[in-house]
């Protein structure tokens, strides 16, 4: 009997923003803002908005259908689909079972991952598993969000920053000499729960005329708290997968991280001491679309022609919750 370990990568990857655009001069005529004061703070400049009635399992879907067309197999050969989001198009069934019948993926088994900013990467590690044990040779991982739809625009604090998209990667086996999925390390601390939220439209506060009015059905942010703590812990996880493998900030070819705020990004790649020529940065296009940020992140990095095989990446994460994330991998797409 062959014992071989198996060993999981990404095979492909898929993308779908929807076309419609809110930049920084939309927003100046809705809140009390400007398009330097939203750059210099987030590095933000447009975000995709989903039309109204589109549907979280809308995206999601258009983005595996581009990773299954790029990587060139039908979806009958997809045998399960995870998805990342805190959008569900409702509370049951799940997205991965609308996406599964939009997509004609046959015989599939699936179930959604609500870890918010680190979904993607939350279910990125379920996915290399079951492929990683032997039970599956083909897993779609889907990292998408509708964020519009939980967004109050007439909060300065949050309509600037966040945007919708989905992305989409396939994990299947290494070949021989492949090494793909390398390590990784996850942490959630429920201390930091009420500072990224939305406190309404669960079991706790089911949705009442009195929870719409009180605007507890949108995300609530207290931001000085986030960006210090995501600062401390992207850079503090992503120094420890680097030590437990032996590895140095300057063995790092790639650094893709969440897109929530360009200064975290830079501050965490600076406590790393990251090479800046080596960070992945698409937020001015993007804004912060949570679960579907890496993903359009890895994209982005391949049409820029920066993403080659062999190539060590460190890929990085922090969401509500809190949720942080952070994985090491070798490039084989």
């Amino acid at each position: 009997m062959d014992r071989t370990p198996v060993r999981a990568k990404i095979s492909a990857v898929g993308t779908y923003v929807p076309p419609r655009l809110l930049t920084n001069s939309d927003l100046e005529k809705m809140v009390t803002t400007n398009d330097e004061w939203i750059r210099e703070r987030t590095g933000i400049s447009q975000r995709h908005l989903a039309d109204p009635g589109t549907a979280t399992s809308d995206l999601a879907a258009a983005a595996a259908l581009d990773c299954l067309q790029r990587r060139g197999i039908t979806a009958t050969e997809v045998e399960v689909i995870l998805v990342a989001t805190v959008t569900p198009d409702m509370l049951f069934p799940a997205t991965a079972c609308l996406v599964q019948t939009k997509i004609g993926a046959a015989g599939a088994w699936g179930f959604d991952l609500s870890a918010a900013c680190s979904g993607f990467l939350y279910a990125l590690q379920m996915g290399a598993k079951l492929v990683e044990s032997g039970a599956h040779k083909k897993v779609m991982v889907i990292g998408a969000d509708v964020m519009s739809s939980i967004i109050d625009y007439t909060d300065r604090s949050t309509c600037i920053l966040f945007g919708d998209g989905a992305g989409a990667v396939l994990i299947e086996p290494c070949s021989d000499g492949e090494i793909g999925m390398l390590d990784y390390i996850h942490e959630i601390d429920g201390s930091g729960a009420s500072s990224l939220y939305m406190p309404g439209g669960g079991s706790l506060h089911p949705p009442t005329i009195e929870t719409v009015n009180a605007k507890m059905h949108y995300v609530h942010q207290e931001g000085g708290a986030v960006f210090k703590v995501a600062v401390r812990k992207m850079s503090e996880l992503g120094e420890k997968v680097l030590d437990r493998n032996g590895l140095k900030a300057s063995d790092v070819d790639l650094f893709i991280p969440h897109q929530a705020n360009e200064r975290i990004i830079m501050a965490t790649a600076d406590r790393l001491g990251l090479a800046r020529e080596n960070i992945v940065i698409n937020i001015a296009e993007y804004g912060n679309t949570t679960a579907a940020t890496i993903p359009l992140a890895i994209n982005t990095a391949l049409v820029e022609d920066r993403l080659k095989k062999g190539m060590t990446i460190l890929l990085s994460s922090f969401g509500g919750g809190y949720t942080v994330a952070s994985t090491l991998l070798r490039w084989e797409c």
